[in-house]
């Protein structure tokens, strides 16, 4: 019951936003506007809060990050050879659902899960994972959509890509965090409490605003389909990155963090890369409102077990 009244009240932030939206008391379009202030203000302000606090080795646990980068990329890889060369679906296809399947919202969801949990080092824990996402598979997987769609007529901008990884605002924040313990530096004492206070707007904005976003329209169609890219990221993703958890001899938190930050549902910028490009965008959109219905129910289990 300790682990349901954390977490439950999590998920009824979200709930409480999709009922404001279905109910008419506030607008879907509303959406948007939140999950920019979440993602562009409120966390990066939270993320650099706490790794300018902590030291260089605290930061750079090389086993949490090949525990869970490691089990992601594999299943990544797994998903888009398996739908790729069993299938014989198209480059960008097979990697869009490989990322449906691996790429997770760590950010919106697993950082308020671990921060309730642990406190700081959850929080650090969740915004690694959150530079791992976006620093190397987010980056992968535009480079597959565009080689998708090449042709002689278009290259790929790397400085393009470049731009857009290094101008993220969680990156940025994180390489700024960074600076700053290197250095040795304090905060002074109102400007944590402006970065404070900002961080903590994160968790009910972003998980309101998931709510407000979550639409159940998508699941009507390929069901089957949409239940097994379903599972797959729910169960079998987190059951990799615990089994690397195992084999890389991780303490239990990080332990705990690392498949947490598995099996939350899937990241929304998947679906973003997905209207983008126009590939599979019904299925992310549909496997992004499935994940985040069930992994109520997976998280908890998953917690329990743990």
């Amino acid at each position: 019951m300790h682990l349901a009244g954390m977490i439950l009240p999590i998920f009824a932030i979200i709930l409480t936003g999709w009922l404001a939206r279905v109910s008419g008391y506030m607008p879907h379009a509303l959406a948007p506007s939140l999950m920019r202030f979440a993602y562009y203000v409120a966390m990066p302000a939270l993320v650099f809060l706490t790794i300018a606090d902590e030291s260089l080795r605290s930061l750079l646990e090389w086993r949490f990050l090949a525990a869970f980068g490691g089990g992601s990329m594999i299943c990544f890889a797994l998903m888009l050879f398996g739908v790729r060369f069993v299938r014989g679906a198209a480059l960008g296809a097979s990697a869009m659902l490989a990322a449906a399947v691996s790429m997770t919202n760590t950010g919106f969801v697993a950082l308020p899960i671990l921060k309730a949990l642990y406190g700081k080092p959850g929080v650090l824990a969740a915004a690694v994972a959150t530079v791992f996402v976006g620093a190397l598979m987010f980056p992968v997987l535009v480079v597959l959509l565009e080689v998708s769609r090449y042709d002689a007529s278009r290259k790929i901008s790397v400085a393009a890509l470049l731009r857009q990884i290094v101008t993220n605002p969680v990156i940025l924040a994180t390489i700024c965090g960074l600076l700053w313990s290197v250095g040795g530096l304090t905060l002074p004492p109102p400007v944590a409490s402006f970065l404070t206070i900002l961080g903590e707007a994160l968790t009910p904005c972003a998980l309101f605003a998931i709510g407000l976003d979550l639409t159940l329209s998508e699941l009507r169609g390929r069901m089957p389909l949409y239940a097994l890219l379903t599972a797959l990221k729910l169960a079998v993703v987190p059951l990799v990155v615990y089994a690397l958890c195992v084999a890389a001899a991780l303490g239990h938190p990080a332990t705990v963090a690392a498949v947490v930050c598995a099996a939350v549902p899937t990241a929304k910028s998947a679906y973003v890369l997905a209207v983008e490009y126009d590939v599979e965008k019904n299925v992310v959109g549909a496997v992004i409102s499935m994940t985040t219905l069930l992994s109520i129910v997976t998280l908890l289990a998953w917690l329990y077990l743990l």
